[in-house]
């Protein structure tokens, strides 16, 4: 048994690059001197998220990067021996996706395209197709992006790939059509949590989700990142501000533990989902 420290991180990325790669180094930092083994940043990492769903805005859309674009290169130097996910607009072959990748000092362990797009997203984005798990030094995880967490097949596809550990990279802002004064009230940021912990239980497995904070253009982050255990229970969280969500757990022992008497990928019935 192995006890890994995960951590979520909650902050606020724009369009400068630059700015958004010497953010997250310091970040790496701040994290390997908590001798973090697992840190998830929020989606759109690099570059930023768009400054709103389904009409123009004045932030331009976020830059794009190529797979192997060298800033990806530099943050897997910085990583080291720590597991890095973070999110950013890919460009391949003219079109464009929401991506996520994780990676370490050895390179890229695993990527994703984000397959579930809300309705603004459309004209910046092309959907992903697939959802992959993948063996790293902490387990065997799987990453989704933001709206994905929405749909249970999304994460039920990677726990049964084997996934223990699912990151949750997220640019989740506050309801645009039903304002509330307090962020804690406001609709999407009670469903950010429902999902979290949902997802989480319905699969057994560990659940760490990372996302933005501040604002883009019309959208207001809400920041709530979390590290969310196999039984649903919120290990660690931030709420609103900026900062590290931080837990310590041994993932194979824990998500053993509870699935030892009742285990829902095992009990499924598939036959009888028509």
């Amino acid at each position: 048994m192995t006890a890994v420290r995960v951590a979520a991180v909650a902050a606020h990325f724009g369009r400068d690059v630059e700015q958004c790669l010497a953010k997250i180094e310091g970040i790496v930092a701040d994290a390997r001197g908590q001798s973090v083994d697992l840190l998830v940043f929020p989606d759109a990492t690099i570059g930023g998220y768009l400054g709103g769903l389904g009409g123009t805005d004045d932030t331009g859309l976020p830059p794009a990067l190529d797979a192997d674009a060298p800033e990806l290169g530099r943050l897997a130097r910085a990583a080291g021996d720590m597991v890095v996910c973070l999110g950013f607009r890919e460009r391949a072959g003219g079109r464009h996706h929401n991506a996520a990748v994780c990676l370490t000092g050895d390179g890229v362990l695993g990527r994703h395209r984000k397959v579930h797009q809300p309705a603004g997203e459309l004209s910046a984005y092309r959907a992903g197709d697939r959802f992959d798990a993948f063996d790293t030094p902490v387990g065997r995880i799987g990453l989704l992006i933001d709206y994905d967490k929405t749909f249970p097949e999304s994460a039920r596809t990677l726990a049964s790939g084997g996934a223990e550990l699912i990151a949750c990279l997220s640019a989740w802002p506050a309801s645009l059509t039903n304002r509330a004064p307090r962020l804690v009230q406001d609709r999407q940021s009670r469903l950010f949590d429902l999902y979290d912990c949902a997802r989480a239980a319905e699969n057994q497995v560990v659940w760490v989700s990372a996302n933005q904070t501040g604002t883009m253009g019309r959208l207001r982050f809400l920041g709530q990142s979390k590290v969310v255990g196999p039984g649903g229970e919120v290990l660690a969280r931030t709420w609103a501000k900026a900062g590290l969500a931080v837990a310590d757990l041994d993932v194979a022992s824990e998500v053993g533990r509870s699935r030892l008497v009742l285990s829902h990928l095992r009990e499924r019935r598939p036959e009888a989902y028509r």
